[in-house]
């Protein structure tokens, strides 16, 4: 038989990390330094000969203890994300972002009151809100994403509201036309709505000069954030408008499905092409185009109904482009880029509330079994070292969108540093394409917001039967009763929140212009 053994080293350079596979560990649930990243090397197993004094008895013992002691150790592996013994490496890659800082990472500090006070102040120093972001050229983005760009033409339809154009069709009628379609291939959901479309496909083809031509849409406006802001609901009641026909919501194309990546469990797929996304859309391409068989001109039947989609990523989420670009610092692309060369005048709703409660409901929604408000305070304490650590030889813009960063915080606390994002949507678009809103004000006023969303989308008004089904709906995604029974935050965990969300959350009002942003209206 052979015996295992192990050899410890730091890691070297950014692309070797990758390939070797790093295994992030944690010895009696006290936390190592998330960026000193521990490699295992295997050796080669020395054999060692049968002697004669050794009985078969404990040589078969001796293989049963191996394989049980193989299987222990599997099973720490495979259930550690959840104790911290274990993390699967990314698909990203990793770099050497951050270096010790004037704070020591420990889990007894991290509970210290005053330490994270120490450290919430070493950040707010180290903020800068005047980088100026370079805006790709049009040519670099046509080059990175060329079938994108050749599917989707410079020019829409006109006299219809909806982004929608004709491509002819010159595939067999008689196959099914969503046979390839990645999203109708692995969500059962995607699967049922095809179903039904597939079934009148070809009475939505129109006929001309011996040539079949197919409608295509894109969407009129797009929810772009934030996760658990009440998006969910925003676009359920969008979609009681008689004006508007929503389709699937999250369908994270621009993110994360046309790079391969399922973020959920970080693995790589198959790209989704920009057809698997276009087809999302052809139920709302039917409704405005109506049957050609039964309209003679061709014209659409309803030029005046459009169509969003609501990711909740879209706003964010550019860890793919570190990946996919070979960037192991901040994105060359990001998602706006791409939008703004297809859909000069598309429009973008946000949907924004205090970061502190946003962040605390992240955790709810996404932790793990074992939640609580003490185990949340660590984990927002540790996270705050982390974003720290980064920003001793980082820049902000790096630290809030370099996924090695992001990855190694127990929480999601970036997410909430709303104003780095935007001023990036607004180096590409202008301010009256992007309307903003806050949930505490949805909640409080839900026919003043909706009616603040109608008229930013230049939608007709509604009868008082359909105002009062818009505004009187239950609400959708509400927090489960198991978290609700888990009470609030600590009031420490809070205060330290409130401090570090501060500078981020001034930026956001001075932008707005609109102390609202500030959150002091909080109970």
């Amino acid at each position: 038989m052979t015996q295992m053994d192990y050899k410890y080293s730091l890691l070297g350079s950014a692309v070797d990390d990758y390939r070797k596979r790093p295994l992030l560990l944690q010895v009696e649930d006290a936390p190592m330094n998330p960026f000193a990243v521990m490699e295992v090397k295997r050796d080669l197993l020395r054999s060692w000969t049968t002697q004669s004094y050794f009985s078969k008895i404990r040589l078969y013992s001796f293989i049963v203890g191996l394989v049980v002691t193989f299987l222990i150790m599997t099973s720490y592996l495979l259930t550690g994300d959840k104790k911290g013994l274990f993390l699967t490496p990314s698909p990203y890659h990793y770099s050497s972002l951050v270096s010790p800082g004037p704070f020591a990472f420990n889990l007894s500090s991290v509970k210290d009151y005053a330490h994270i006070k120490l450290v919430v102040k070493s950040i707010t120093s180290k903020l800068d809100f005047h980088r100026s972001r370079q805006i790709p050229d049009v040519k670099a983005l046509v080059n990175s994403e060329p079938h994108m760009f050749s599917v989707i033409p410079h020019k829409f339809l006109p006299g219809v509201k909806n982004p929608c154009w004709y491509e002819e069709y010159t595939e067999n009628i008689t196959l099914d036309p969503y046979r390839a379609n990645l999203y109708g291939r692995y969500t059962r959901r995607f699967r049922a709505e095809f179903l039904q479309l597939r079934i009148t496909f070809r009475e939505h083809l129109l006929h001309r000069n011996g040539k079949l031509y197919r409608m295509r849409c894109l969407p009129y406006f797009y929810i772009i954030g934030q996760p658990k802001c009440g998006t969910t609901d925003l676009y359920a009641r969008l979609s009681l408008h008689p004006d508007i026909f929503t389709t699937f919501k999250e369908p994270h194309w621009w993110t994360r499905k046309r790079f391969g990546i399922t973020l959920s469990n970080e693995r790589f797929r198959d790209q989704y092409p920009v057809e698997s996304y276009l087809d999302l859309f052809d139920k709302v391409a039917d409704q405005i185009q109506g049957k050609p068989m039964a309209n003679a001109s061709g014209r659409p039947s309803h030029p005046n109904i459009i169509t969003g989609e609501a990711s909740a990523s879209t706003m964010w989420d550019n860890r793919a482009c570190n990946h996919y670009y070979d960037n192991t610092t901040e994105p060359p692309f990001l998602i706006q880029d791409f939008i703004h060369a297809l859909q000069p005048d598309a429009r973008f709703i946000v949907m924004l509330r205090d970061p502190v409660e946003r962040l605390y409901s992240d955790y709810l929604y996404f932790g793990n079994a074992n939640k609580s408000a003490e185990d949340f305070h660590v984990k927002v304490s540790e996270s705050l070292q982390i974003f720290e650590r980064c920003l001793t030889e980082n820049t902000m813009h790096l630290c809030v969108y370099n996924y090695t960063v992001f990855n190694a915080m127990p929480v999601r606390l970036t997410i909430g540093l709303y104003i780095v994002y935007l001023m990036d949507w607004l180096t590409v678009f202008s301010k009256k394409q992007i309307l903003v809103l806050r949930l505490e004000d949805h909640s409080s006023n839900m026919k003043y917001t909706m009616q603040k969303v109608f008229d930013f989308l230049n939608l007709g008004p509604v009868t008082k039967e359909k105002e009062s089904e818009i505004t009187w709906s239950p609400a959708s995604n509400t927090r489960k009763q198991a978290d609700k029974d888990l009470g609030p935050m600590l009031p420490i965990t809070r205060e330290i929140l409130q401090d570090f969300h501060m500078p981020f959350n001034e930026k956001l009002a001075q932008v707005l212009q609109n102390d609202s942003f500030l959150w002091e209206d909080r109970l």
